[in-house]
């Protein structure tokens, strides 16, 4: 049969922490709990008008007619999944997760295969997401149904291999209590207290909190805060409030360097860890170099 084109969604669905789990239960029972995740899977995607091209390994890949079938399927696999729970050999709980990509475009049907230029992005969707996560494009997200385009958000923008333009990388929050704090702005309820994270670099000072969720630190004039570090990238490292909680997540080529009050130095390139309490951050260089600019923060209640 000649190979036809066609737009389709591609979703690329993987077992998170597939190694942990072989660890903890041993091949035979691991193997057994993969095939039913993916069996699970599976029939998640065929409720959703999906189709299951293939498996490799712990991974399925999937196509749907429509973004929102795909966007749908993606939600509804995670919650699948979510209270799963199967006891390791030393009697510790494994948690089953996955984590999925997916991107709507262009792709070549042959041979009960699909290929082409969304096959490819997708499955670059997949690569960046973490367990737990649904990870696309802005494309895609633009051709969602309103309510379910409202629960996404920006991550970051990414080269694409082949592509000349850096792509704008959103997430799809599947949580439902996350989509309902999202969807009524619950998040602004005088009843809580009010945490925020402040942020100085010599006598400038940028404080996070529900009215203001994210900054950027690098060497580019362009940052909320301008780091002079040589070692430092252009948009080094970003910090950004989650559910009253802060996070900072290294983008940069030489990594990020955090030192909290009664921890360890931590070492971030391309990851992310929480903000907590007291603590000093440095854009590429370690503390043990005797970095000169240094980026504090506070965590604190009003």
């Amino acid at each position: 049969m000649a190979p036809k084109t066609a737009n389709l969604a591609i979703l690329f669905a993987d077992v998170s922490g597939s190694t942990r789990l072989f660890e903890t239960l041993g091949d035979t029972v691991a193997r057994v709990k993969v095939a039913e995740c993916l069996e699970t899977l599976t029939e998640v995607t065929k409720e959703h008008n999906g189709t299951v091209i293939k498996t490799i390994g712990d991974e399925i890949m999937c196509t749907f007619p429509t973004a929102n079938d795909a966007a749908k399927a993606a939600c509804e696999m995670h919650e699948a999944l979510e209270e799963e729970i199967t006891e390791g050999t030393g009697g510790e709980g494994t948690t089953l997760s996955i984590r999925v990509g997916m991107h709507y475009g262009p792709a070549i049907l042959e041979a009960g295969d699909v290929f082409g230029d969304a096959v490819n992005v997708a499955a670059r969707m997949a690569a960046q997401a973490k367990g737990g996560q649904i990870i696309t494009t802005q494309s895609t997200i633009n051709k969602l149904e309103p309510l379910t385009r409202a629960s996404t958000r920006f991550v970051d923008r990414a080269p694409i291999k082949g592509k000349k333009e850096e792509i704008e990388i959103y997430e799809i929050i599947w949580q439902e209590e996350d989509v309902t704090r999202m969807a009524t702005g619950l998040l602004n309820d005088d009843s809580k207290p009010e945490v925020c994270l402040k942020i100085r670099y010599n006598d400038k000072e940028v404080v996070l909190n529900k009215q203001k969720t994210g900054l950027v630190m690098g060497r580019s004039q362009t940052c909320d805060l301008s780091v002079n570090e040589k070692l430092a990238s252009r948009q080094h490292v970003r910090i950004e409030m989650r559910r009253d909680k802060f996070f900072i997540i290294d983008q940069s080529t030489n990594g990020t360097h955090v030192l909290i009050d009664g921890s360890d130095e931590a070492f971030l390139r391309r990851e992310e860890m929480p903000l907590h309490g007291t603590g000093r951050i440095s854009l590429g260089k370690s503390f043990a170099e005797g970095p000169t600019e240094i980026v504090s923060f506070i965590h604190d209640v009003i």
